[in-house]
């Protein structure tokens, strides 16, 4: 009925389908095969955020921090900076700084880092 060629053409073909789909696959890892560190936003490190003081400028933290990543149009009042990292396989690490203005001067910031005084002061308080 069918011939031998047909039938070695036929696998042939399901065998090349099944090798593009799994390497369409983003979890699928040839073993050895280097994965470069991908690095995305504005790097914030624990001595910038030591150098931000309540009161200063917008012009003073651009200077200390660069542009924010997130120009929000509708709240100008709020800058973001957001650094994400990923080396290798390992999973995204990300981290967050939000700062907050009232009228065009530092307030108070939030996200992934405080200020080495506070940091500090909550560990004393957490040993007694």
């Amino acid at each position: 009925m069918f011939n031998k060629k047909a039938v070695d053409l036929h696998r042939i073909i399901l065998a090349l389908g099944i090798i593009l789909i799994l390497s369409a696959c983003t979890s699928f890892r040839f073993p050895g095969v280097h994965r470069i560190t991908i690095q995305q936003g504005n790097v914030v490190t624990q001595k910038m955020i030591n150098q931000l003081k309540p009161g200063m400028t917008k012009g003073q933290i651009k200077f200390i921090l660069g542009n924010p990543i997130v120009d929000d149009s509708f709240d100008r009042q709020r800058w973001d900076y957001i650094y994400t990292i990923q080396i290798g396989a390992s999973p995204v690490l990300r981290k967050t700084l939000a700062l907050y203005f009232v009228k065009d001067r530092l307030s108070y910031f939030e996200g992934h880092f405080i200020p080495t005084e506070e940091a500090a002061t909550l560990g004393k308080s957490g040993t007694d």
